[in-house]
């Protein structure tokens, strides 16, 4: 992992764990002296992540964390259903044994107790091995902005005593085996549960704010 990479998986991770708060504004100047990475990789970091929404350049204020929404969120899963159901498919069909093994392997971690850096963390290997084994790099770039920032609003608003944690994990592990089955229907079913899952999490957002 070259330093651009390093700066991109390091902003990210603040932005998803809610170190950089949703919408604030934060200065190229203090994301290069916190990460200690130089100017040019947190520049071209910066590059990388505005095309996904995950921030907003501004030029004579700074960089922008964009707010998070639940309308934002549920129209990013409309997008996410379909295409997701397709990676999962094409993962199905396309898998190696070598990246089956690996889902095998990540599988069988997932059925263990997790906090919610460590769950964050399988999450990531979870999209990116089926990515991989879907064998279509335009899935890529359709996929990953729309993973990252459902994501993103999922870990601020997850709860581990609603069992957020132990939901997820079950569903993306569901998702593996199926690929790793090369069962495809089964496995677009998982994602489609998942969709599900992820839908109903946002609706229960809405309730609690309502509540307050």
């Amino acid at each position: 992992m070259n330093k651009t990479e390093q700066a991109v998986a390091m902003l990210e991770g603040m932005i998803e764990s809610g170190e950089l708060a949703p919408g604030s504004m934060v200065a190229e100047r203090t994301i290069v002296e916190t990460l200690g990475l130089g100017r040019t990789p947190i520049r071209e970091a910066i590059q990388r992540l505005a095309p996904s929404y995950m921030i907003r350049v501004h030029a004579s204020r700074g960089i922008e964390i964009p707010a998070i929404t639940v309308e934002d969120q549920l129209s990013r899963l409309e997008v996410r259903r379909p295409v997701e159901v397709l990676a999962v498919e094409l993962a199905c069909k396309r898998a190696s044994e070598a990246q089956k093994a690996a889902m095998r392997n990540l599988a069988s971690r997932l059925e263990g107790r997790f906090t919610l850096q460590e769950y964050t963390d399988t999450l990531r290997q979870t999209h990116s091995l089926i990515l991989d084994a879907g064998g279509n790099r335009y899935l890529g770039s359709l996929m990953l902005p729309l993973q990252g920032l459902s994501r993103r609003f999922w870990i601020v608003h997850a709860r581990e005593e609603n069992g957020d944690i132990d939901r997820g994990r079950d569903l993306h592990r569901a998702i593996l085996m199926a690929i790793v089955d090369g069962k495809a229907e089964i496995a677009g079913d998982a994602s489609r549960a998942l969709n599900d899952y992820l839908v109903e999490f946002a609706l229960a957002v809405v309730a609690r704010q309502a509540a307050r």
